[in-house]
C-alpha cells in the first residue's frame, strides 16, 4: 500500500468507495446480527423433532458465523497486504454468497448450518469486511472518525431493514425463501469489494523505506506480521481488554428476541413476536444514531489527542454491561414489559454505536496507517474467541435453567471489567506523536500565534493613541495659552 500518499480527505473515488464500504458492513453485520430471527425458527423446527439441545445447537451456529468473521480478520489483513484489497474482499464476497447459497439448500440440516452459514459465510464475511475498514484510512484523515461512523452505520441502517424483512418472509413464506433472499444480498459484497483499490502513487519513492528493507530482510514471521504492532504496549492493552470485554457482547444479539417472548410482551403470540423482533430493530435505530454522533464527537481535536478516543469507548462497554444486565429487569415491570426493553435496546445501541465506529480510529492513533490494517484484523481475530463462546454458553444456561435471567446477568460482567482495564492505557505514554496530534499541536500554536499578533498590534495601537492623545493635548495647551499671551 502506498503509505507515502497523503489521504485526499474528499473527491468522488473516496465518496463512492465510503459508500461501498457502507454496503458491506451494512451487509455483513445485518445478516449476523438480525441471526436472532432465523434463531427463533430454527429452534422451533429442531424443538418439534425432540432435541433437547435446541437452544445450543442454534445459538451455535450464529456464534460459528461472527466467531470465524472476526478470528479470520488477522489472516485477512495479511491477505490483503500480499495480493491487495480489492482482491481479498471480492474472494471475500465469493466465498459468502457460496456460504450462504448453500445454507438455503441445506437449511433443515443443522450439522450442515454450522458449516455453510457458520464457518463459509463468516470466512468470506471477514475477507470482505476487513479490507473495507483498511481503505478508508487510505482515503481520509481528518475526517476519519466521521468517515467511519457513516460506514459502520450501514449495518445499523441494514440490521433495521432486515428486523422487518426477515420476520416477513419467516412468516409468510418459511426459512428457505428467507435464506434465498440473505444469498442474493451477499452477492453484493463481489460488486462493492471491487472499488478498493488503493490510490495511485503521484511520485515514485526516490529510495527503498527501512519498513521495505525489513520486509525484505527480515525473519519469515516479519514478511508476514507487522511486528511493530506487538512491541507496542499501548495497543497490546487495548488489544487485551477489548476481548474481555466481549464474552457478553453478543449474548443479546442472538438471545434477545427469544428472552422477549418467554416474558411475554403481549398476550397475542403474532403480536409478542413482532414485538420482539422490533427491539433488535431498536438497538440497530440508535446504534446508527451513535455511529454518527460519536464518529463526528470523535473527531473533535480534544478527542483525537493524546489517544483520547479510548475514553469515549471505555464509557460506551461500561453502559453496554449496565444495559444487558437491566434487561433482566424488564419482566418485573408489569404492563410495563415492552417500554421498558425498548428504552434500554434505545441506550444499549446508541453505545453500541459508539463502540464499533471507534475501532478503526484507535487502531490509526495507536499503531499509524503503516501497522493500522493488521491492527484491526489481530483485534477481530482476538474478538473471535469470546464472541464465538458467549451466546452457547447462554444457551447452555437457558436448557438447563429454563430461564435467561443468569445469563443476561452474567453477560453484563465482562463489558464492565473490560472497560476497567483500559484504564492501563492511560499509564503507557505514547511513543511518539502521530500525525494528528502534530497537526493539532501546531493548530493550537498557530491559534496562539495569531492571538498573541493580534495582542500586540492591540497594546501598539493604544500606545499611538495615547501618544496622539499627549500631543493632541500639548498642541491645544499652546493653543490656549498663545491666545491668553495676545
Amino acid at each position: 500500500m502506498g503509505l507515502d500518499i497523503d489521504p485526499p480527505d474528499g473527491g468522488c473515488k473516496a465518496w463512492f468507495i465510503m459508500v461501498c464500504s457502507f454496503m458491506v458492513n451494512g451487509i455483513v453485520f445485518s445478516i449476523i446480527n438480525t441471526f436472532g430471527i432465523l434463531f427463533v425458527k430454527l429452534k422451533e423446527d429442531l424443538e418439534e423433532s425432540g432435541d433437547e439441545d435446541a437452544a445450543f445447537k442454534c445459538a451455535l451456529v450464529g456464534s460459528l458465523a461472527i466467531g470465524s468473521t472476526f478470528f479470520l480478520s488477522f489472516f485477512a489483513g495479511i491477505l490483503a497486504d500480499k495480493i491487495g484489497l480489492r482482491t481479498t474482499s471480492v474472494i471475500g464476497g465469493i466465498i459468502a454468497t457460496l456460504g450462504m447459497g448453500l445454507s438455503a439448500i441445506f437449511h433443515d440440516r443443522i450439522e450442515v448450518l454450522y458449516l455453510t452459514y457458520g464457518l463459509m459465510f463468516g470466512t468470506g464475511a471477514s475477507l470482505a469486511y476487513n479490507p473495507s475498514l483498511t481503505v478508508l484510512g487510505l482515503y481520509f484523515k481528518k475526517r476519519l472518525g466521521m468517515v467511519n461512523g457513516f460506514v459502520t452505520a450501514g449495518s445499523s441502517a441494514f440490521t433495521i431493514l432486515l428486523s422487518f424483512i426477515n420476520p416477513y418472509i419467516l412468516n409468510n413464506h418459511g426459512l428457505l425463501p428467507c435464506l434465498i433472499f440473505l444469498t442474493c444480498l451477499s452477492s453484493l459484497l463481489i460488486i462493492c469489494g471491487l472499488t478498493f483499490s488503493p490510490l495511485t502513487k503521484k511520485q515514485p519513492s526516490p529510495a527503498p523505506s527501512l519498513a521495505s528493507d525489513k520486509l525484505n530482510g527480515g525473519s519469515f514471521v516479519e514478511r508476514f506480521i507487522y511486528v511493530e504492532n506487538w512491541r507496542n504496549k499501548r495497543f497490546l492493552i487495548w488489544a487485551m481488554a477489548l476481548p474481555c470485554a466481549l464474552f457478553g457482547y453478543f449474548v443479546p444479539f442472538v438471545h434477545l428476541v427469544q428472552f422477549a417472548k418467554n416474558i411475554p410482551l403481549d398476550s397475542d403470540d403474532s403480536q409478542n413476536g413482532q414485538k420482539a423482533a422490533f427491539l433488535m430493530a431498536c438497538i440497530g435505530i440508535t446504534s446508527g444514531l451513535g455511529r454518527l454522533f460519536f464518529g463526528r464527537v470523535s473527531d473533535l481535536p480534544a478527542f483525537r489527542r493524546n489517544g483520547n478516543r479510548i475514553i469515549l469507548q471505555q464509557a460506551a462497554f461500561f453502559a453496554m454491561g449496565v444495559c444487558t444486565m437491566l434487561m433482566t429487569v424488564a419482566q418485573f415491570w408489569e404492563g410495563f414489559e415492552y417500554q421498558t426493553l425498548l428504552t434500554i435496546c434505545c441506550v444499549m445501541g446508541l453505545f453500541d454505536g459508539c463502540f464499533v465506529t471507534l475501532l478503526g480510529p484507535i487502531a490509526f492513533d495507536l499503531c499509524g496507517p503503516a501497522g493500522a490494517g493488521q491492527a484491526i484484523g489481530s483485534l477481530l481475530a482476538l474478538f473471535s474467541v469470546p464472541m464465538t463462546v458467549g451466546p452457547p454458553i447462554a444457551g447452555i444456561i437457558y436448557d438447563k435453567v429454563g430461564d435467561y435471567t443468569p445469563a443476561f446477568l452474567a453477560a453484563g460482567v465482562p463489558p464492565i471489567v473490560g472497560s476497567l482495564l483500559m484504564f492501563a492505557i492511560r499509564r503507557v505514554p505514547p511513543k511518539e506523536d502521530t500525525d494528528d496530534n502534530v497537526e493539532d499541536n501546531r493548530e493550537i500554536t498557530i491559534h496562539k500565534a495569531e492571538a498573541e499578533k493580534i495582542q500586540r498590534n492591540e497594546s501598539q495601537a493604544a500606545l499611538e493613541n495615547e501618544r496622539h492623545d499627549d500631543q493632541y493635548d500639548h498642541t491645544q495647551s499652546m493653543g490656549t495659552s498663545g491666545t491668553v499671551l495676545a
